[in-house]
C-alpha cells in the first residue's frame, strides 16, 4: 500500500470524502496574483514540510440557509472542531508511520477583533484546497467545490512524506451568476473574478463581530445563495429563487424564521 492510499483509506475510515494532496513546491507556482506570501507558503511554516494533505468537511445546506443564526453558528464550530481532530488524527498517523508530519488550526487568527484589524491567518486553508484539486475560487473569495458548492470548510496536515499532487480544476466552478454580490448584506463583494475583484474582507469581519455579539455569527449569507453543488440536488433546493419569493417557498422562509428567532438577543 502506498503512502497516499493510507492517507485515503485513513480519511475513509474517519467518514472523510474529500481529501486532497498537493507537493509543497505547487504555492511556488502561483495560479494568478495576488498570491499568497511566501512567509505563509507551507515549509516556510514547517521546513520538514514535502507534501501538503487538505480535508474538507460540509456545512449542511438547510443549516446554512437559517443563517445567520445559532443552528449555523453552532454547526460552523462543530465542523471545525472536526477538522481540527481530523487533522490532528492524521498527522499522528502518519508520524506512527515514520513520516513527520503537523495538522494547522482550522482558524489561525485569534479572535474576530483581531481579524478586524488584520483580516489574514498565518495559513491558507482555502489556497491549499484549491491547489489540492479540491476546487476553485468563486467572486464571494470561498472555494467552491462539486459536492458542496461553498458549503465547505478545509483543514491541512502538512507531512514529510513525498505524495503526488492531485489534478488542479482547470475550468472555473464558478457560474458567475453574481447571486453571492447582490445578497451580501454589507456590499462586500464585487462582479469581478477572484483574485481580481476586491473583496472588503474589512466589511465581512466588522459584520461577523457585530453578529458574533448577538450569538449568531458567521454571517455565512453569500455561501448559502451560491447555485454550486452537488447538495443542492440532494435536498431539492436547485432553484436559488427561493430565497426571495416569500410565496411560493413560503414554508420554508417560516423554518427559517423560527430558528432565527432563537439564541441571540
Amino acid at each position: 500500500m502506498t503512502i497516499r492510499d493510507f492517507i485515503i483509506r485513513t480519511c475513509t475510515d474517519m467518514g472523510i470524502s474529500c481529501v486532497g494532496c498537493a507537493a509543497v513546491i505547487r504555492w511556488e507556482q502561483p495560479l494568478f496574483f495576488p498570491w499568497v506570501p511566501e512567509s505563509c507558503y507551507p515549509n516556510a511554516i514547517y521546513p520538514e514540510a514535502q507534501t501538503a494533505v487538505v480535508i474538507g468537511l460540509p456545512v449542511h445546506l438547510p443549516v446554512v440557509e437559517t443563517a445567520p443564526s445559532i443552528w449555523y453558528r453552532e454547526e460552523y464550530k462543530i465542523v471545525n472542531s472536526l477538522l481540527d481532530q481530523y487533522t490532528w488524527r492524521i498527522a499522528t498517523v502518519l508520524n506512527d508511520q515514520g513520516y513527520a508530519s503537523v495538522s494547522i488550526p482550522r482558524d489561525g487568527y485569534g479572535s474576530i477583533t483581531v481579524l478586524q484589524k488584520n483580516p489574514a491567518a498565518f495559513f491558507s486553508h482555502r489556497h491549499a484546497a484549491v491547489l489540492a484539486g479540491l476546487g476553485t475560487f468563486g467572486r464571494n473569495n470561498m472555494v467552491l467545490t462539486r459536492a458542496w458548492g461553498p458549503r465547505v470548510r478545509f483543514g491541512t496536515v502538512l507531512t514529510s512524506a513525498r505524495i503526488e499532487s492531485d489534478a488542479l480544476i482547470e475550468s472555473s466552478l464558478c457560474t458567475r451568476c453574481n447571486a453571492c454580490v447582490r445578497a451580501c448584506p454589507v456590499h462586500a463583494l464585487e462582479e469581478e473574478d477572484y483574485p481580481e475583484s476586491k473583496t472588503n474582507k474589512k466589511a465581512c469581519a466588522d459584520r461577523s463581530a457585530a453578529l458574533n455579539g448577538e450569538y449568531r455569527s458567521p454571517c455565512g449569507i453569500c455561501i448559502k445563495v451560491c447555485p454550486v453543488g452537488a447538495d443542492r440536488d440532494l435536498f431539492n433546493r436547485t432553484d436559488i429563487r427561493m430565497y426571495d419569493d416569500t410565496g411560493a417557498w413560503k414554508k420554508y422562509h417560516d423554518a427559517w424564521d423560527h430558528v432565527r428567532s432563537f439564541g441571540s438577543d
